[in-house]
């Protein structure tokens, strides 16, 4: 358990305040050393030490942009609060805490005067032991009780391996307590023959909200004697809950109230985030509830080096002759390679699951040609695996015995892994909160760290390294959702109905929208009106309509074809991309082509192969208007938020060489389309400004084409999402607008809030997609400015001077962004960031004049 933590930025009574450098460092995993910086440790070489390593290279040092330093700090101490019990204050201290931070003693009194409280502070300052010295007096308590377990509470991961992690880390802490505090993890790994031990006897039960919502609460007459007691509910890493999700897990938690409520239980929430703006206003809209807020970070912090690098232009040319560079993951395993033999503790954070197998599987054959041992000293870990895989890797990572770590962000949250000297960031997460999340994950010993960002060939990631102070002089994002969104309100008054019928009074704690949908929801068969309330009508289980995390469809099972052995599983909705004919899977460091995907059993067959080349899926997409809610003048053109339809087919799939990116070949595939609803902004040219811009009928096509491509590789820095959570298609003449026309659109049913933050922004991310073509050293467009690798045009047609002339003309006359400070804006912007999850999967349409041009969809 890591008990000390670092801000990322810094708040008073207003808000944020401007972010200094110094408010990102690192601090020390524990606070019984003495109030000030902690030292490097001998046997460590320093931070700056490792990085002059890396750099020594031939051609190394050019491909370091930017180094930012960011100093120790000394801690300041307190007091805990005289309500916390003797024999949990030294439990604390048997764990190396002889006293806590000011942070930590102030959350913990809120939380023992009944108050909500959200402790948004830096990584491993301590936010654990903020809540768990509460829980745990409160837990020794309830064990006083004549049934032994008059007190309970529940903690909420957003991961299976935080809540072992944690269950891990408890258990650890609570040993000298006895029987009084009985923690365990209850989860889709949990034995069936564990369950009822859990229901009946736990009394700190440690799951997820997926099984909150489709395990406990379905089934809450046998949780009667749990839910009748619980005191406190746990949600850590609240800063995840965002986007689609976030409104999904914001219901999940007022179903969870509500039926707290029936056993007369009404518990206290205590949520625990990386340092945020505005966590109270979050925590209050994912709770629904007042929630007070900790963000003074007091705990120390180690020094921090952290290294912006680029990837070296290559001699290789990609589609219509523009130059690449060499790519993040052949960079990233590099830099991951040489740490691990120079016996840095690295853990290696990339975006894609196969990106993880593809870094782990390079560098241990780089490492066995140096030493043998050392290959086995390098895994990947990421989503997808069995259980035991998983828990395999994590004990090996805490023993030690691995050196070097290719992870997604599966193992970005909370997860204690002290000891580790770097981290190496395979492409910009999306957010500057997972940035710093990523960064956290070292130096959480007391040690000084290492975190070197890894540009990928994009848009954003170029713009970043060559803008350092839109990473380390601007405060990290504002997490917000809505749990409005009838694609996630209706399926959970289903859920809801079905675990207690709904009444009148039970409207208000799902908020405003919810009495217009159920006359729908009646309309459809699914609920019905009584004199007592509404009641869920079938006989499945209503739970299952809500698709918490948005993946949808059941999973596609992962089979070797020759054993029959089941290597793991991927979402339905990203089986056309990720395991259709064909492709290319990673698992364990061995890899497999696809044989076959069977859609009406959900399985994919594979056989072991060692192909030279990855695979890449590409598709089309059409887009239609339903309604334009508002729009506003932009010269003669306008720009448009409003609801659209999207169909969707992936149509074939590119074979890449490993490690350059070269393409070697494209097949066709057949598989069936899509269609989505969803929210999206559109800005719309007239003949008028492209003749100022210069942009002839012969360029048009090329100049939306390449406008677009940029736009959405730089929305994730204003609207704070992933690049999976959006797509856009671009148009020469949309029958819709029957005018030249740029589409960027949420993947999401019902929308996420983003393409909503892009229309409010837009005129402040126009200028910097502007600025991110026209500051490009290439001549006519390469992947850092306009090409998507992935484009199903062959990233043609595309004219770079026109993108530039094109967006000069119409932020020419563009009005100041839309007002969005404001409190009731904030409360009716949806969510403006996404959890952190694999790389984009762009795919651009085949066809000329006034169909789309371009089509860069969402990943699933």
């Amino acid at each position: 358990m890591a008990f000390n933590h670092l801000p990322a930025v810094m708040h008073d009574a207003l808000g944020p305040l401007s972010v200094m450098p110094v408010t990102h460092s690192m601090p020390m995993a524990r606070n019984h050393r003495p109030s000030g910086p902690p030292q490097t440790g001998g046997e460590r070489p320093s931070p700056g030490t490792v990085l002059d390593r890396l750099a020594a290279g031939a051609g190394r040092a050019a491909r370091i942009t930017h180094t930012e330093h960011l100093p120790p700090r000394e801690g300041r101490h307190a007091v805990w609060p005289d309500r916390i019990r003797a024999e949990v204050i030294n439990a604390i201290q048997r764990a190396g805490v002889e006293h806590p931070w000011t942070h930590q003693a102030v959350a913990a009194e809120h939380a023992l005067d009944g108050e909500s409280v959200v402790i948004a502070t830096g990584t491993a300052s301590g936010k654990s032991l903020a809540y768990l010295a509460p829980v745990l007096t409160t837990l020794l308590d309830g064990a006083e009780a004549p049934n032994g377990r008059g007190t309970t509470a529940l903690y909420l991961a957003p991961t299976k391996a935080l809540a072992a992690d944690q269950r891990r880390a408890v258990k650890a802490l609570a040993a000298p307590l006895g029987n009084g505090v009985r923690p365990a993890v209850y989860d889709g790994d949990t034995p069936v023959e564990e369950r009822e031990w859990v229901r009946q006897y736990a009394n700190y039960v440690l799951t997820n909200p997926d099984m909150l919502h489709r395990g406990i609460l379905p089934s809450h007459p046998r949780w009667a004697s749990f839910l009748r007691a619980l005191r406190y509910v746990v949600i850590d890493e609240c800063h995840t809950y965002r986007g689609v999700f976030g409104s999904h897990v914001a219901q999940v938690l007022r179903r969870l109230r509500r039926v707290c409520a029936r056993y007369g239980a009404h518990p206290v929430f205590l949520l625990a985030s990386a340092t945020a703006a505005e966590p109270a206003q979050a925590a209050g809209r994912l709770t629904g509830l007042p929630v007070r807020e900790v963000t003074d970070d007091a705990s120390p912090r180690g020094e921090l080096v952290f290294a912006l690098w680029e990837p070296p232009l290559t001699e290789l040319h990609g589609e219509r002759g523009a130059p690449v560079r060499r790519t993040a993951t052949a960079e990233t395993a590099d830099l991951l390679t040489d740490l691990t033999v120079q016996g840095v503790r690295t853990v290696a954070f990339v975006r894609s699951r196969r990106g993880a197998e593809l870094i782990s599987v390079i560098a241990q054959e780089r490492l066995a040609e140096v030493d043998r041992s050392l290959a086995r000293r390098v895994a990947a870990y990421r989503g997808g695996y069995l259980p035991e895989e998983r828990r395999a890797l994590e004990n090996a990572l805490h023993s030690g015995e691995l050196l070097g770590l290719a992870a997604t962000t599966a193992l970005e949250l909370g997860i204690d892994v002290s000891g580790l000297d770097a981290v190496v960031i395979s492409g910009y997460p999306g957010t500057r909160a997972s940035l710093w999340q990523q960064a956290g994950r070292a130096g959480r010993s007391g040690q000084g760290a290492l975190a070197v960002l890894v540009a990928r060939d994009d848009p954003l990631d170029t713009f970043l390294v060559h803008h350092p102070e839109a990473l380390f002089q601007q405060p990290v994002e504002s997490t917000v959702l809505d749990p409005d969104n009838p694609y996630v309100l209706a399926p959970h008054l289903c859920a809801a109905a079905a675990e207690l019928p709904l009444t009148e009074d039970d409207l208000t704690l799902f908020g405003p929208a919810a009495p217009a949908l159920l006359p729908q929801l009646e309309s459809a068969g699914l609920l019905r009106r009584r004199a007592a309330g509404w009641y869920w009508t079938r006989r499945e289980r209503a739970a299952d309509l809500a698709d918490i995390r948005g993946e949808g469809g059941r999973p596609v099972q992962i089979v070797e074809a020759s054993t029959g052995r089941l290597l793991g599983t991927v979402d339905e909705a990203a089986s056309h991309t990720a395991v259709h004919d064909g492709a290319v899977h990673l698992h364990q460091g061995r890899t497999y082509l696809v044989k076959h995907l069977d859609l009406s059993d959900s399985v994919a067959l594979v056989e072991e192969a060692n192909p030279p080349y990855s695979t890449t899926a590409r598709d089309t997409t059409a887009i239609s208007v339903l309604e334009t809610d508002t729009e506003i003048p932009w010269g003669t053109g306008r720009l448009c938020y409003g609801s659209v339809e999207v169909t969707n087919q992936v149509v074939s799939f590119l074979r890449r060489r490993l490690i350059t990116g070269e393409v070697l070949g494209e097949s066709k595939l057949d598989l069936p389309p899509r269609t989505l609803r969803t929210r999206a902004v559109w800005w719309t040219v007239t003949e008028d400004q492209l003749d100022a811009a210069r942009v002839n009928p012969e360029q048009l096509g090329g100049a939306l084409h390449a406008a677009e491509h940029a736009s959405i590789g730089m929305l994730p820095l204003f609207a704070t999402c992933d690049r999976r959570d959006i797509g856009g298609v671009s148009v020469p003449l949309h029958p819709d607008t029957l005018l030249p026309t740029v589409f960027v659109y949420d993947g999401h049913p019902g929308g996420a809030g983003f393409a909503e933050r892009a229309f409010r922004t837009a005129r402040a991310w126009l200028t910097a997609t502007r600025e991110a073509i026209a500051s490009c050293e290439c001549e006519a467009g390469c992947p850092s400015c306009i090409q998507s690798p992935k484009c199903g045009n062959g990233n043609d047609p595309l004219h770079k001077r026109g993108a530039v002339r094109l967006l000069t003309e119409l932020l020419r006359a563009a009005p100041p962004d839309p007002e969005d400070s404001s409190e009731e804006a904030q409360a009716q912007s949806p969510a403006r960031s996404a959890h952190p999850a694999e790389e984009a999967r762009p795919m651009e349409e085949v066809d000329p004049a006034d169909t789309p041009i371009a089509a860069d969809r969402p990943a699933p």
